[in-house]
């Protein structure tokens, strides 16, 4: 066990992993913090452009672009290289990128708003996935949940990003003046947190050792698995699945509530961004709370009631004929999603060998859920109305009800290894960490 005397390297370790825990924060909050800031300003930027909607559209697509290829290239290169490089290189994609929008918004250039996201959402996935292997290892290291209140920082940013972009837009700042002022924060926060990362977190076991003292891993010795590899794995398909409905929950609120309150159940513009806000609170609240009940009670039921609430508050928002219902009904909706994406990671980093790439796996099935589900529900609500295309992500979310008793069940390994270090649904015990 680890002692609290000063100075011992006991105590010096973990005066490490709270520093490590910190960072992670820091950077989650900035994450949030810039995606507000950009969806706030959105229209006095397209507006700056003089952009239609289908050109709107096309400038997203710069987003899409950068993140998919982030999301998708993030794993192995975190697996060669560690986690913080690939977390350094994130993040000065993401300042160059707000700072390119921020020239793009001043100049009234589109290509450079094009340009600034797709280097923002390249940023974004890269980090992303990097970050969610650190807030598993640091779980580890600190014996208690971290990731639910890792994400809630993001939360916590995307409401300050509103707030400030409501406040700016009152005020009539330019959006390019907003957009530098972040960036600067970001980068602030971005030098102060990145350091506190420690140095090999992700690497695979062969390319560790061969990073420390320049030999190869034994011949006796089973290397770590790919995420490739680990994606064949029934455990983590069930994980997959589990995380593809509850992002889908998560990401289908982020693009579509406003317009679903507005248009679905007769609210006007203001009502609607306010109902959105009571659910970004919501998110934030349970992101924040949640790791208290998860250490208490474990993953498994915590994440079983969150599921259900979900599903029973998208159900309320289809199906009431009330708006005030509605709206109330949109709170447990943000609750019940709010740690499906957190827990569902730290489910999947729970390999004693093949935490990384489990974790990477999982995150991007996650985060192509949260790039592809709601556009595509974006064409269901065309032809259906997006209150009856909520249905689908309904649908998803009872298939993860379903399979979150077996995804939160600690299993054999699938490729005949010892059983996992600690339960699924249990708090996990002190790990040291190298």
């Amino acid at each position: 066990m680890r002692t609290q005397h000063s100075g011992s390297p006991a105590a010096v370790d973990h005066s490490r992993d709270l520093r490590w825990r910190s960072s992670l924060f820091a950077c989650f909050v900035v994450f949030g913090l810039s995606l507000a800031t950009w969806v706030t300003r959105t229209p006095a930027i397209r507006d700056s452009v003089e952009a239609s909607t289908a050109q709107m559209g096309l400038l997203l697509l710069g987003l899409s672009i950068g993140s998919m290829v982030g999301v998708l290239s993030s794993g192995p290169i975190v697996a060669r290289v560690g986690c913080r490089p690939v977390a350094v290189a994130g993040c000065a994609s993401i300042t160059l990128g707000m700072a390119v929008l921020t020239v793009g918004s001043g100049l009234g250039a589109s290509v450079g708003i094009f340009l600034g996201l797709m280097l923002f959402g390249l940023g974004m996935g890269l980090t992303e996935i990097a970050l969610n292997i650190e807030g598993a290892a640091v779980e580890k290291a600190l014996g208690r949940s971290v990731l639910p209140a890792m994400h809630g920082c993001f939360s916590l940013g995307t409401v300050i990003g509103a707030v400030g972009g409501i406040l700016a837009t009152s005020q009539d700042v330019p959006p390019q003046w907003h957009l530098l002022t972040v960036t600067v924060i970001g980068v602030v926060l971005f030098v102060w947190a990145l350091p506190g990362l420690p140095a090999r977190t992700g690497l695979r076991a062969a390319v560790a050792a061969q990073a420390i003292d320049g030999s190869a891993t034994p011949a006796t010795a089973r290397p770590p698995a790919g995420m490739l590899q680990v994606l064949r794995r029934p455990t983590v398909i069930t994980l997959a699945v589990l995380l593809l409905g509850m992002a889908l929950a998560e990401g289908a609120a982020n693009d579509w509530l406003p317009l679903i309150m507005v248009d679905g159940h007769g609210l006007d513009a203001t009502v609607g961004s306010l109902v959105f806000t009571g659910f970004a609170v919501a998110m934030t609240v349970g992101r924040f709370t949640g790791s208290w009940f998860i250490d208490r009670y474990g993953r498994g039921p915590v994440l079983q009631v969150g599921v259900i609430t979900a599903g029973v508050g998208i159900a309320l928002v289809v199906f009431s004929p009330s708006p005030v219902l509605a709206g109330v009904a949109v709170l447990l909706w943000g609750l019940g999603a709010s740690l499906g994406f957190p827990v569902v990671v730290s489910a999947a980093g729970d390999h004693p060998t093949d935490s990384a790439a489990q974790v990477s796996a999982v995150a991007t099935a996650g985060y192509i859920a949260f790039l592809v589900g709601p556009p595509l529900l974006g064409l269901l609500g065309e032809h259906y109305g997006l209150r009856n295309a909520m249905l689908a992500v309904l649908a998803l979310v009872v298939a993860a009800a379903v399979v979150t008793p077996r995804a939160m069940r600690t299993p054999v390994h699938d490729d005949g290894d010892a059983p996992t270090a600690y339960p699924a649904t249990t708090p996990n015990p002190t790990q040291e960490v190298s």
